[in-house]
């Protein structure tokens, strides 16, 4: 691996109004072991800091009527005027702001792979009855979707992304085998079933659950084509 590999790391901005919620999520496991190597930096902003007014307040009616209330352009740009995003979005793979909307585009492992090429994301969040167009448009440089739903807000959506984004950064995973053999590393593809112990399982009477004896068989070769065989497709559920 070269030295400019080893030495890759990402800056993930998330902009919201419940930062709270992330502190758990981020500051466990293979996430929180990334950030004290210094592999990942990771900051998160209230965005009722760019708030105008001594209610902190970031949305508003929308024009033409409707139910609910709209986040506000306003803070948003600020936001990113003061954490210098707008200032090294148009530098090669430095800069990416990503809107998470249930409008944009699919979350996928290849979009994972290709944002994993940039030096800093940043990630704006919505609320309530949705985002000021201008958001999108003059702001975002992409929409991004987790899935055709639609979730309370962008915080679930924000924590996908950086937690996919970062498994394709060079050394945050301790064994990058993981990363290769895993569920999707490559579009459309899905791992093969995977067992542990026990052997066999008796759930209740009568009934078992055994390891497939093929993997219990010591034959590599043999293992091998069993994975290889059953790799890209579900594995029958019985729901007995």
């Amino acid at each position: 691996m070269s030295k400019a590999a080893r030495t890759k790391k990402i800056r993930f901005d998330v902009l919201t109004i419940f930062p709270e919620m992330f502190a758990g999520y981020f500051g466990a496991s293979i996430l929180k072991r990334a950030q004290e190597k210094k592999l990942l930096d990771i900051r998160v902003h209230n965005l009722r800091d760019w708030a105008d007014n001594k209610h902190h307040r970031v949305d508003d009616k929308p024009y033409g009527g409707g139910p609910g209330m709209v986040m506000q352009v306003g803070p948003f740009y600020r936001a990113l005027k003061d954490i210098k995003a707008l200032a090294t979005r148009h530098s090669p793979l430095a800069t990416r702001i990503i809107l998470m909307s249930a409008k944009g585009k699919p979350f996928t492992h290849k979009e994972a792979v290709r944002l994993a090429k940039y030096d800093r994301l940043v990630l704006l969040c919505g609320r309530y009855e949705g985002v000021d167009e201008r958001v999108a448009k003059y702001l975002a440089d992409e929409e991004l979707s987790v899935g055709p739903y639609v979730v309370t807000g962008g915080e679930l959506p924000a924590m996908t992304v950086v937690d996919a984004v970062s498994r394709h950064i060079p050394s945050v995973l301790g064994d990058q085998e993981s990363l290769a053999a895993e569920s999707h590393t490559e579009e459309g593809f899905t791992e093969y079933p995977q067992y542990s112990r026990p052997e066999v399982f008796s759930p209740k009477k009568g009934t078992t659950w055994k390891v497939p004896p093929e993997l219990l068989s010591g034959d590599h070769k043999r293992i091998a084509a069993w994975r290889r065989d059953r790799s890209g497709r579900t594995p029958p559920r019985h729901n007995k």
